[in-house]
Order: structure tokens, then C-alpha cells, then sequence
């Protein structure tokens, strides 16, 4: 029980990564706060599987490209949860298309969803946070945001993808400069290939999947529960000491050039 009485905010939440964080962070102890876009039904799930685990869940309908929904997200959190402990970071998309025909509005969606998004998100939680000042123990909050594998290496089909999360890790490393004065942390995690909706289309190709696991240390892709048991470990005083780092979570897959 990791986050016992934690108030934990998750972009992003009703599928893939950010639901899999958002019940783990549950089981271990968290109420949680889940922005969704548009997507009720697994939201509505999501609540019920929660509450099964014996804590609250809000939601709150916003697409994170608008900068408004930010600060509405997190008022919508404090009414609902009472505070801000953690901020995670995660909503994200990858429509994947080639470099030389980029379509202006392909580029900027992802741009706002992916960067600015965050950005502000972040911004948002930190700003509650602050009000509410350190705790006892100098604490302030955690604020953790998911880049991905994609901030250290190129893909042809993801030029517009691929600086968003490099952005996102920079912003993690700023970010804590900025707040660890108010007892702030925070970080980035980095996952490799993890099977969710955003590559569903892309792993579908039964040989690209098999030259994926084999180019993987560990003979396997990614699940979404890997990269949220490292979301509540950053979330946790077992990472008290850790800010403006980054967490490569994936299997070993870029240190494998050989």
C-alpha cells in the first residue's frame, strides 16, 4: 500500500497505459482522479473497478489539448478528492504518417495533445500543489509524466511524434528545478513497445510484432501494468530523494544495438 490516502490525478485514464495506472495506483491505496476524452463507457468501467478496490474515482471529461481543461481538471479533482498529491501525465497520441507529407492539422493535434497537453497539466497540478504547501515531512507532491522510448530515437513514420516526448522529458527535467523548492518531484518514464490502442494497427502485422519481441532482451512486449507499477513507485516516498530523472522502461530494448 504504497499511496495509503493518496489523491492521485491521471490524464488519459480510461484505456491502456493510464487505466492500468490508474488501478494499480488504486490498489495501492489511492483515490484518483481520471480525465477522459469522449469515451464513457470505458470510463464508467474504469469507475467500477476502482470503487471494487474499495477507493473514489472522479472523471472529468476534457480533451487536454485545451489548455482551459487543465485547471478545470484539477478543480473538478480537489472538489471531488479534497487535494493534490500526484499528478500523472499520460494522455498521448501517435497517428503515424510520413515525413515529407505531414498534414498541418496531423502535426498540430499532436503537438496539443502530446506536449502542450501536459505542459499544462502539469502546470495546473503545481500550482494546487503549491497552494497547499509542504506537509510535515517537506513534501509538496509528485508530478510524473509518461515520454516514452521515442524521446532517445528516431521513427520514420513519427517526426511529429518522436519531439513531443523528447519535450516531455525536458519539461520533467525543468519542472524540477522549478518546483523542488515547494518539496516537488518530478520525472518522466520512458516505455518501450507496449501493446495498447495507440499501435494496435501497427503491432497487427504478425512480423512485426515477432521482430519486435525478438529485438526485446526480454522475449516479450510491453504491458500496460509494467509501466504503472514504475508510475506508482515514482509516486511513492520509495522515490523520495528522485527527481528530474527519467525511467527507461522497456525491456531492454534500447540498449540492444547489436
Amino acid at each position: 500500500m504504497l499511496l495509503e490516502g493518496q489523491k492521485v490525478l491521471i490524464t488519459g485514464a480510461s484505456r491502456g497505459i493510464g487505466r492500468a495506472t490508474a488501478i494499480e495506483c488504486a490498489k495501492h491505496g489511492a483515490d484518483v482522479a481520471l480525465n477522459v476524452f469522449n469515451d464513457d463507457e470505458m470510463a464508467q468501467s474504469l469507475v467500477k473497478e476502482i470503487e471494487a478496490l474499495g477507493r473514489k474515482a472522479v472523471v472529468f471529461n476534457g480533451d487536454v489539448a485545451d489548455p482551459a481543461s487543465a485547471p478545470a481538471f484539477v478543480a473538478a479533482a480537489v472538489a471531488g478528492l479534497g487535494r493534490v498529491d500526484a499528478m500523472v501525465s499520460n494522455a498521448g497520441i501517435c497517428p503515424f504518417h510520413s515525413f515529407l507529407d505531414m498534414p498541418q492539422d496531423v502535426f498540430s493535434r499532436t503537438l496539443n495533445v502530446n506536449y502542450t497537453g501536459a505542459y499544462f497539466m502539469c502546470q495546473a497540478a503545481a500550482q494546487q500543489m503549491v497552494k497547499q504547501g509542504k506537509d510535515a515531512q517537506g513534501r509538496g507532491g509528485s508530478i510524473i509524466a509518461v515520454s516514452s522510448i521515442s524521446a532517445l530515437v528516431g521513427g520514420e513514420l513519427q517526426t511529429h511524434y518522436t519531439p513531443t516526448k523528447a519535450g516531455v522529458h525536458s519539461l520533467m527535467q525543468s519542472t524540477a528545478i522549478a518546483l523542488g523548492r515547494h518539496g516537488i518531484r518530478c520525472n518522466s518514464v520512458m516505455p518501450g513497445t507496449v501493446a495498447t490502442d495507440i499501435n494496435k494497427e501497427d503491432l497487427s502485422d504478425p512480423a512485426k510484432r515477432a521482430y519486435m519481441e525478438k529485438r526485446i532482451p526480454l522475449g516479450r512486449l510491453g504491458r500496460p501494468d509494467d509501466i504503472a507499477k514504475v508510475v506508482v513507485f515514482l509516486a511513492s516516498d520509495l522515490s523520495g530523494y528522485v527527481t528530474g530523472a527519467s525511467v527507461l522502461t522497456d525491456g531492454g530494448l534500447f540498449v540492444n544495438l547489436q
